[in-house]
């Protein structure tokens, strides 16, 4: 219309257009002979594109140029072949392509009456992802923006089957491996630090099966309502995939519903080796999954499907008096009613399109390739002398560091490999990120891309294995890792009377590298507590968090029957559930505690030695490696 300021003519669109197209397919064509990630400091981001919007119009050309000069560039490139932290998404062009026609059409895949076409479309492609992870007919699910978005809306399907409105009552259960997205989304969704159960793993990093049984019948006992576990199909850290048919045959005799987060790996479904790995995957009442890692789709799509189908639609369904139109006898699915958002973009046009295009055959290829280049790279770590394997791969997952020299403490070792992941980050040669893995500063190496080859890896682990970086280590912290795990159950002798100096305090190994204002800032906030012989200081499962420090007396620490450990003065226990896993979420006690003698402790508030580790990066690496220590020999 002539009178419509937004409108363009159909030449513009298509040069516009064009020229959009002809930009990108020189940025992707030319991704792999640039850096993996290249970024500047707000200040630096300001100058270049911070400004009052325009009066009037400018030139689309010119406006592109800015893009590729001072936005494109400043970025992480997740695509790229030897980016290999996090969890990579390199997508495809028929899938971008699918985000411009969904963006271009401006299509509302709410509701049926307004999207058919549209809406079809994504239960065909969410009927694909059924029969793929093995799920029955009458199950049904839901695209959303990703992950974290499914986890969200499953946490909030399982309560309204379950449940029903919020109760004080609830808890769900959760490993110390799953994503943090689930304590953000139990946040939001209204429940307290002691509603969510986070158990710790065995050296697998899977859930112990008989911890998390323990758990269940201890909340069950005290009144509480078990309604929930979220189990992992492969997990951030390590690649982990839980014993999903134990769970579920445990989740099913208490009548729990069990959620599988596969959001990274559930699709590996698609291959042999995949679903031997994954088994018990189709007996979850709901999966998580996310088409932009195995699936190669660009950000964003995730995928929620639940089980039991009609149970997603009474969870969301809501009528309100303003969208009494979209109902009508014999309609469609309102993808509205199967989550939070009302407006919603078509997401499914990219899978779609993608998936038609390529075909199954070459996405399982993909998935296969990941996989064998993890096993590569696992080959070359542990045949090179300067590199050590900390956990093998599992699924497109594996952990490594750099060794150090002979006599270097784990301190030093720790720093270094730090330091060398910042360095390759700086320079943007590969990009790899990390995690702790018992207490140890260990290198992820993630392969998803389908865009990386045997000539990425080999690059990426040859450049941490021959990174010249200076490690410089205060002597007071590397006494706290000398001293390390083995020094936990020491006894000391000189805490007597009512007070403890600062000095005392940096007595103990966890503490050595306080700073006399961080010490009294600490022990301020402690108490006095006494306990007379076979008082239980605290029960295994209880969901305190304070942390004791041992005065005097003896004390017996007991998971069931057995004693795995003994505590004198100068001892400390409750720094496991110290440890914030997630917006205040965090471990219930993993043992019992019994005094065996008439004893005195000191108790502190567990936000206390959580602020301490905040403001002491030494004394958080002490407390984390002391924690897996005390957690593995349980």
């Amino acid at each position: 219309m002539a009178d419509d300021p937004l409108a363009l003519d159909s030449d513009q669109m298509r040069r516009m257009g064009y020229a959009v197209v002809d930009l990108l397919v020189r940025r992707i064509c030319e991704l792999a002979d640039g850096p993996v990630l290249r970024t500047a400091t707000r200040s630096e981001m300001a100058a270049r594109i911070d400004e009052p919007p325009p009066d009037v119009a400018r030139d689309f050309a010119g406006l592109l140029e800015r893009l590729d000069h001072d936005v494109l560039p400043f970025v992480g490139h997740f695509d790229h072949p030897r980016f290999f932290g996090y969890i990579p998404g390199a997508g495809t062009w028929p899938a971008a392509l699918g985000d411009l026609i969904a963006a271009a059409t401006n299509i509302d895949s709410g509701a049926w009456r307004e999207s058919a076409g549209p809406s079809q479309l994504e239960l065909t492609v969410l009927d694909w992802f059924r029969g793929w992870i093995g799920y029955p007919d009458h199950a049904a699910g839901v695209l959303v923006s990703g992950g974290s978005a499914a986890n969200l809306t499953a946490i909030a399907c399982a309560r309204e089957a379950i449940v029903g409105p919020m109760s004080p009552r609830i808890v769900a259960y959760a490993s110390d491996q799953t994503h943090s997205s689930v304590a953000r989304a139990a946040r939001h969704l209204g429940f307290r630090p002691d509603q969510i159960r986070v158990l710790p793993t065995d050296d697998r990093f899977r859930i112990r099966l008989d911890d998390l049984a323990e758990a269940i019948d201890a909340d069950t006992r005290a009144g509480r309502l078990p309604f929930l576990v979220i189990a992992n199909a492969g997990t951030t850290n390590t690649g982990a995939i839980d014993d999903l048919g134990a769970i579920s045959r445990l989740c099913r005799e208490r009548g729990i519903w069990l959620h599988v987060d596969g959001a990274y790996g559930a699709f590996a479904a698609l291959t042999e080796r995949g679903r031997a790995a994954l088994a018990g995957l189709e007996l979850a009442d709901s999966v998580t999954l996310d088409p932009h890692k195995w699936l190669a789709m660009p950000f964003e799509v995730g995928c929620l499907m639940v089980r039991d189908g009609a149970s997603l639609e009474r969870a969301f369904e809501l009528h309100p008096e303003y969208l009494r139109e979209r109902i009508d006898e014999g309609h469609g699915v309102d993808f509205a009613d199967r989550g939070l958002q009302l407006t919603r973009a078509s997401r499914a046009i990219k899978v779609w399109l993608a998936i038609q295009t390529f075909g199954v055959d070459a996405f399982r290829a993909a998935i296969d390739r990941a996989l064998d280049l993890t096993l590569e790279a696992q080959r070359r770590i542990e045949a090179d002398d300067r590199l050590e394997l900390v956990t093998p791969a599992s699924l497109g997952v594996l952990t490594f560091r750099r060794r150090g020299a002979a006599g270097q403490v784990t301190d030093h070792v720790d720093r270094l490999n730090e330091q060398i992941v910042g360095q390759l980050a700086s320079t943007g040669d590969v990009l790899l990120t990390s995690t702790v893995i018992g207490g140890r500063y260990t290198i992820r190496l993630c392969v998803l891309n389908h865009t990386s080859g045997p000539g990425d890896i080999a690059y990426a682990l040859e450049r941490v294995a021959t990174a010249d970086v200076t490690v410089v280590v205060g002597e007071r912290s590397s006494s706290v890792f000398e001293r390390g795990a083995a020094q936990a159950g020491v006894a000391i002798d000189w805490l007597t009377g009512h007070r403890m100096s600062v000095e005392d305090l940096r007595r103990i190994a966890l503490f050595a590298a306080v700073t006399d204002d961080q010490a009294s800032r600490f022990l301020a906030t402690g108490r006095d507590e006494a306990y007379a012989i076979g008082d239980a200081v605290t029960e295994r499962w209880a969901l305190a968090r304070t942390f004791y420090v041992v005065r005097s007396g003896g004390l017996s620490v007991r998971v069931g029957d057995r004693e795995v450990n003994t505590l004198r003065s100068g001892d400390h226990l409750g720094e496991i559930s110290a440890i914030d896993w997630g917006r205040d979420f965090s471990y219930g006690r993993t043992a019992t505690v019994i005094a065996t003698e008439s004893s005195h402790l000191i108790a502190f508030p567990a936000a206390a030695l959580r602020e301490l580790m905040l403001d002491n990066p030494a004394v958080d690496r002490a407390v984390r490696r002391i924690a897996q220590a005390r957690l593995a020999a349980r």
